[in-house]
């Protein structure tokens, strides 16, 4: 008899989704479905809105990445404007966007994922969490803290507050940067860079206790997409679109983002509320490909900082070609982490930073815009559409996790017959599961959890839907 297991709702992500297992008459995993159980609806609730508000509207998708959303909106509002903005106020967002970057990389490594690598797949639910590696490794926890602190400092000395901030305006930003605000953050730097040195050495250390899975957390070949900058260097607030296949090879450089339509796809499905991209020249579903951290050090050629180009030396040593592993991601973003500390300096160093004129002013000159940066799990993109008044006709918005859908689907679905195939649904194999869609950091949307109180409920079902067995923690 066919059954089904089904993990509800999955753990340590940001928002809400659930696994669904269908195991054929020889208890073999036949599928595997990632369902995001959430309708978010921001692309109608935007219509008829005036375009100047879309950066603040569309922040409220989500209270850990507000900036991301709030980047790729504003840069849309540009288009419409059909204005340059100053040079000053587009590295104020980069800085931004990089204090992003670092509290987000943080919070996905030290408080998501390192338990499970820390403590232990198998380690007891109730405390395989941050506070267990709190209670375990003080001064690890501490530094988890002091890393995401930093970047949200950042964020709340540039642009006022932490979450939804209203700094970034279309145009460019709302005030200029103060000296006393770039002196603070260049004085904490030299220990944010050395923390995460540190870090990287460490993580490197927890990686190599778990080849099984590395070899099986959604490793496979795919296609990479991001963007890249001019030189090929790591770009995360502007750039154009690259597309490299498995083993390397160059399939698209140079590309427009707004041209996007051109060369990605959208499908959806029945059973889930989140779309699936796909790369268009191999069609739905072949045209998988990944897009975040794993897949920005897979396209680039260089870094463009000194100790990150050294790291990324290391990380191409994992494989011949890009690195296929998902479980790799991990150290991918303690990298990026790095690169974004040095970046943030040498931004801050030039005395440019500190120009008073950062907003071009403008009426609606487009009827049109596009906007897309790296955000910390990749590829983010706002598409706006108004009328001759400036209101919302139409809106997409393509999320990170959405481009990765397609591989997440896949992921599990190997990481299952990996794990599950003709064994019973222990918590320690469950979690393993949940762990390796963690290497993807989805962010479904903004979520609060009691701690202690974060159920996970596998159920057997058969054809009518009745419970055969059930697993609860």
């Amino acid at each position: 008899m066919a059954e089904r297991i089904v993990i509800e709702p999955v753990t340590r992500i940001e928002g809400h989704a659930r696994i669904s297992l269908l195991l054929d008459e020889a208890g073999r995993v036949a599928e595997a479905r990632f369902q995001v159980t959430q309708v978010r609806g921001f692309e109608q609730f935007v219509v008829g809105r005036p375009y100047f508000e879309m950066p603040a509207l569309t922040a409220r998708i989500c209270g850990i990445c507000p900036v991301s959303h709030v980047l790729a909106s504003a840069k849309a509002c540009d288009q419409l404007l059909a204005v340059r903005i100053p040079e000053t106020a587009a590295n104020l967002r980069r800085i931004l966007n990089l204090g992003q970057l670092i509290q987000s990389h943080a919070l996905s490594w030290f408080y998501l994922s390192a338990p499970d690598l820390l403590l232990g797949m198998d380690h007891p639910p109730t405390t395989r969490n941050f506070l267990g590696i709190a209670a375990t490794d003080p001064q690890f926890a501490r530094d988890g803290i002091r890393l995401r602190r930093f970047g949200q400092q950042v964020i709340e000395r540039l642009a006022g507050r932490r979450i939804h901030p209203a700094w970034v305006v279309p145009g460019g930003v709302d005030a200029p940067l103060e000296p006393s605000t770039r002196e603070a953050i260049l004085a904490e730097i030299p220990e944010i860079k050395a923390l995460a040195c540190g870090h990287l050495e460490r993580c490197r250390q927890l990686l190599a206790r778990h080849l099984e899975e590395a070899r099986v957390f959604a490793s496979f070949p795919s296609l990479f997409l991001g963007l890249t900058g001019p030189d090929g260097r790591l770009e995360h607030y502007d750039g154009r679109v690259r597309v490299i296949d498995a083993d390397g090879r160059l399939l698209a450089d140079g590309l427009d983002p707004a041209d996007y339509a051109d060369t990605i796809g959208e499908a959806v499905e029945p059973w889930t509320y989140l779309k699936f991209p796909y790369y268009k020249p191999h069609g739905y579903p072949d045209g998988m490909y990944r897009v975040g951290p794993l897949a920005r050090l897979n396209l680039v050629d260089r870094c463009g900082t000194e100790l990150a180009d050294r790291e990324l030396a290391h990380f191409r040593s994992l494989a011949p070609g890009p690195v296929p592993g998902n479980f790799h991601a991990h150290y991918a973003r303690l990298i990026e982490l790095l690169a974004a500390v040095e970046a943030m300096e040498t931004l801050l160093a030039d005395p440019a930073i500190l120009a008073r004129r950062v907003r071009a002013v403008a009426g609606v000159n487009a009827s049109e815009g596009v906007g897309a940066i790296e955000a910390p799990r990749g590829f983010l993109l706002h598409h706006y559409r108004v009328d001759e008044h400036g209101l919302i006709e139409q809106a997409n918005l393509i999320i990170a996790t959405g481009h990765n859908n397609l591989a997440m689907q896949r992921g599990i679905l190997q990481a299952a017959r990996h794990y599950l195939d003709h064994n019973p649904p222990a918590e320690g194999l469950l979690n393993r599961l949940e762990a390796a869609i963690r290497t993807f950091d989805p962010c479904l949307s903004c979520s609060t959890h009691a701690v202690g109180a974060m159920p996970l409920m596998v159920r057997l079902l058969d054809p009518d839907g009745s419970t055969v067995a059930e697993l609860g923690r």
